[in-house]
């Protein structure tokens, strides 16, 4: 891919975009660790100098992309959580069919999952303050938009619902460091079986942690 010099908005708007697709690309690829500017610039056809005219890092980068997959989970997700609570069920059972919705859809994009694991410790580092304060208005918009799923669903939830948000990604992020295995503890776990007893499966893992955490929160009769 190679470029003219963008000379209007409407073609830094197609450059910004082809450097977010490539990045996105990337990561079907590799985990977030390891994507890095200059194989972004090689691979979107632009100087790493001209890359750095649109996102003023590599985490800048990353950090939208972060809010590019949560807008688009999120829209998935309302789908799944309406075809997987029985809005009439008791309390507990809606909690369950939650846990069990929410953990399969975050398992089925480890993706989204490695960036928010990188979020706090990588991602809000080396950008400046206004890109964390638009990063952040956004994360607060989408939370919002994930708490209100939730109390649809399990209203009983109240004013504990945000947590509960809060902490599923969380938790999904920084679980999903553990997915998949190295090869290296295949081969302990194939040598020593024993060892596989604490060997996590990210959706095993991330439903009995949302399970408790709703079951901990709702309401005592």
């Amino acid at each position: 891919m190679t470029f003219q010099r963008a000379r209007s908005e409407e073609q830094r708007e197609i450059r910004r975009r082809a450097i977010l697709d490539t990045a996105a690309a990337m990561l079907d690829e590799m985990p977030v660790a390891e994507v890095s500017l200059n194989e972004l610039s090689r691979r979107v056809g632009l100087a790493k100098s001209n890359v750095l005219r649109y996102f003023e890092s590599r985490e800048a980068v990353l950090l939208e992309l972060l809010d590019v997959f949560l807008a688009r989970w999120l829209v998935e997700l309302a789908d799944e959580l309406a075809a997987g609570i029985e809005a009439h069920a008791a309390p507990e059972v809606r909690a369950g069919q939650l846990a069990e919705t929410l953990s399969r859809s975050l398992a089925d994009r480890l993706t989204l999952c490695d960036l928010f694991g990188a979020q706090g410790g990588v991602l809000e580092h080396n950008v400046s303050v206004e890109v964390v304060k638009r990063h952040k208005r956004s994360s607060l918009a989408r939370l919002a938009a994930m708490v209100e799923l939730v109390r649809h669903h399990v209203p009983e939830l109240g004013d504990g619902a945000q947590l509960f948000c809060l902490m599923s990604l969380v938790s999904a992020g920084a679980l999903s460091a553990y997915v998949p295995p190295p090869p290296s503890l295949l081969a302990a776990y194939a040598d020593e079986p024993a060892l596989g007893v604490i060997r996590l499966e990210l959706r095993d893992t991330l439903r009995a942690s949302f399970t408790s955490a709703l079951l901990g929160a709702l309401p005592r009769a």
